[in-house]
């Protein structure tokens, strides 16, 4: 029997997901910019427009889900979701979590953590999150977001995973995470499984900041699934170039992990806070670094390397099924 996956506009079947981009941004900002509003106003048109353009690109390529990875600290806007969600005909699943330490927003929960309550209370946001919905939205989050830090999972980070691990035990909710700068993945793995949490609803984030076959072997022996889910993002926070981080999947697949492999981009469609202006230099680095470089760019390229349609198939298809129902 299909699990069933919350969505922005009400519960869907496993079985419905589709084509599934596993960790994209519609809106994204660092914590801080709500204090910038005299140069950078939250500009919701402009927010709403582009998100329809970026789900009518993705249907293009056959995209039917896409999971917004946005933690609560960083701009998530779930009512916002459900717009683009409705207008465009796309589900989208939105996160429950918080930023890593060193670029989220840590003073409010270390402070609450003081007082001895901070677990808890992470505990009690997420599963209400998860069962009840977000605020007075009715919005339903559908994956608890988790991330760490460069090499390490700080106390701070501690606590989110297993409140999240906890959650994940009781309602069966994915967990996808953030590792910074291809560091902590079998960490992360080890640690969410220690606290009891199903390894199959599991997907570590961001593996492809790491070429090291190794590495990426390491974290599958704890049963997760990977993401390699920054292409497009090279030379920025540590992210390889493209040719390298295929060089890996296609390696791995070849070595029979196919069914625990997915892909995506990460992408930023909306920054907040004052507008952003890349150096032309770095410009040049992300110029693929948008929401179809997977099926218009490597895709083909996979192809070429001997990748079979039917593996392209569960990659975006039936892994990202799996991870709501891997039974």
């Amino acid at each position: 029997m299909a699990a069933t996956v919350n969505t922005v506009t009400g519960p869907v079947s496993s079985d419905d997901l589709g084509r599934t981009l596993v960790h994209e941004h519609f809106v994204f900002g660092y914590p801080g910019y709500q204090g910038d509003v005299t140069f950078g106003p939250y500009d919701r048109e402009e927010a709403l427009r582009v998100g329809l353009e970026v789900a009518e690109r993705v249907k293009s390529h056959g995209v039917s889900t896409v999971i917004d990875a946005t933690p609560n600290d960083c701009g998530r806007d779930p009512e916002l979701l459900r717009e683009i969600s409705e207008r465009s005909g796309i589900n989208i699943v939105c996160s429950t979590g918080y930023y890593y330490e060193g670029e989220g927003a840590p003073a409010y929960f270390k402070f609450r953590q003081s007082f001895g309550v901070a677990e808890g209370e992470i505990y009690e946001m997420m599963l209400r999150e998860v069962t009840g919905g977000i605020a007075d939205t009715g919005i339903k989050a559908g994956v608890i977001k988790l991330a760490s830090s460069k090499d390490r999972i700080t106390d701070y980070e501690a606590m989110f995973f297993r409140a999240g691990a906890r959650v994940q035990r009781e309602t069966g909710v994915p967990i996808i995470t953030h590792t910074q700068e291809g560091t902590a993945a079998p960490d992360q793995a080890e640690l969410l499984v220690s606290e009891g949490a199903d390894p199959r609803r599991i997907q570590i984030g961001h593996m492809d900041g790491n070429t090291d076959i190794s590495y990426h072997l390491a974290t599958l022996e704890h049963g997760v699934n990977i993401a390699f889910d920054r292409f497009g993002l090279q030379g920025l926070v540590g992210m390889p170039p493209d040719e390298m981080r295929l060089a890996c999947v296609v390696g791995l697949l070849g070595l029979g992990h196919t069914d625990s492999i997915l892909l995506s981009h990460d992408t930023v469609n909306h920054w907040l806070g004052r507008p952003l202006s890349f150096p032309e230099e770095v410009q040049e680095l992300v110029a693929n670094w948008h929401i179809t470089h997977l099926f218009e760019n490597i895709v083909p390229r996979m192809k070429k390397a001997g990748i079979t349609d039917e593996q392209i198939k569960t990659i975006f298809e039936e892994n990202p099924r799996r991870l709501f129902d891997p039974e």
